[in-house]
């Protein structure tokens, strides 16, 4: 089989996906002709879209390496396909534990968390969060006063990317034609979403049923847009895309390694493009709109509650593989993410969702794994170099393991 025969049929294969479950594939910017041939095609079965999967694993090694198919992106395809035939292992009604599923998903091994370190997280916070009241009452109060006035929010979202863009652009160039469409939604199970379209174009909605809060919008901005999703698109499409006919990055397909790399760098966006001093950098930019934020707080605070970020995944294991009761889990929710009933069921949607019941895990371990891999960087390599290599190459988790080792 020829490397272009391959990569044609392993996009057929993921667009099959999206006949099964609407949204598995996040965005295809390919050839709109093979997206209409599948979906012309009669509906697929599960069971055989994994033995198509298979077939294509067994192929791939015997696919020559030449005409700038690299081992790297044998690689690439390689973990996709391993994912993608667990997927439909799983569609078509075989029983999974929950880290084997987040482990053939994403690439990578989880573990429960470690309740000490939650309980020292809660000292930290008790002591940036000053005032009379329990630490859960303290956390409430501070994040009523943080939230932004639903009817600023449009314009600080525009602020803070005009910010953003303006010094990625100086870092990492981008198309002219580079474009971003801002929109508010509701009765949605995150917390943002960046749609890219093709052609350098994304609409990022914002959920304002959550109430978003001035500490978080820079974070969520960086993570959408500027240095995150967008950025990382838009690179991919001008570099390996149009710069080096590497068809098999214009398909994003939920529930591979590629989520994990996506969203640990979407989640250092902020740290690569800012860094520290990132609150009074946002201050300054809300002190522009007239709104007061005290960014050294929550500079602070978000320093403190990263050591929480396990809290989510163990949730997931709660409810998946300890099939605890839903009220436990949001009550554990509760207890340690310092958060209200509803802000807790609200997470729950997200672990209950077929879809995106796995996807919490691409957060956690995806941060851990990209913050652990730019910090031990070579020395005389910068954090921008090293940054760059995310946002321009093919990499998958296992890959950023044996660089480190």
């Amino acid at each position: 089989m020829q490397p272009g025969t391959l990569i044609r049929d392993y996009l057929t294969l993921g667009l099959r996906f999206d006949r099964i479950e609407e949204g598995y594939v996040d965005s295809f910017t390919g050839d709109p002709e093979l997206r209409r041939a599948v979906a012309d095609e009669p509906a697929p079965e599960p069971a055989e879209l994994a033995r198509q999967a298979d077939r294509l694993l067994a192929e791939l090694p015997q696919v020559p390496r030449e005409a700038g198919f690299t081992d790297q992106r044998a690689d690439f395809i390689g973990a996709h396909l391993r994912a993608l035939a667990f997927s439909a292992r799983k569609f078509a009604g075989e029983q999974v534990g929950f880290v084997d599923e987040v482990r053939n998903y994403f690439d990578v091994e989880i573990s429960r968390g470690d309740p000490e370190r939650y309980r020292a997280a809660h000292a930290r916070i008790d002591e940036v969060l000053t005032g009379s009241g329990s630490l859960v009452e303290r956390m409430e109060a501070h994040r009523r006063a943080d939230e932004i006035p639903p009817d600023r929010l449009e314009e600080c979202m525009h602020a803070f990317s005009s910010a953003l863009r303006d010094t990625v652009r100086a870092t990492y160039p981008l198309p002219d034609t580079e474009t971003i469409v801002y929109e508010v939604v509701t009765d949605k199970p995150w917390s943002g979403f960046n749609y890219y379209e093709g052609n350098y174009r994304s609409t990022v909605a914002v959920n304002a049923d959550l109430k978003q809060q001035m500490a978080n919008l820079p974070r969520l901005v960086a993570h959408e847009s500027y240095p995150g999703h967008h950025t990382e698109h838009c690179r991919k499409e001008a570099g390996l895309v149009a710069g080096r006919d590497q068809q098999e990055q214009t398909i994003f397909l939920v529930n591979t390694p590629q989520c994990l790399m996506a969203e640990g760098l979407a989640d250092l966006a902020l740290h690569a493009a800012v860094g520290p001093g990132w609150g009074r950098w946002a201050a300054e930019i809300y002190a522009d709109l007239g709104l007061r934020f005290d960014g050294e707080r929550a500079e602070a605070l978000a320093e403190a509650t990263a050591a929480l970020a396990d809290v989510r995944q163990d949730a997931a294991l709660m409810l998946h593989d300890e099939h605890r009761d839903a009220d436990d889990v949001v009550a554990f929710l509760q207890r340690w993410l310092l958060v209200d009933d509803t802000r807790a069921r609200q997470m729950l949607r997200f672990l209950s969702s077929p879809l995106w019941r796995a996807y919490t895990s691409t957060y956690v371990e995806g941060y851990r794994l990209l913050r652990t891999w730019l910090d031990d960087r070579p020395a005389g390599v910068s954090l921008t170099d090293r940054f760059g290599r995310l946002l321009d190459e093919p990499l998958i988790p296992s890959a950023l393991r044996v660089d480190a080792a």
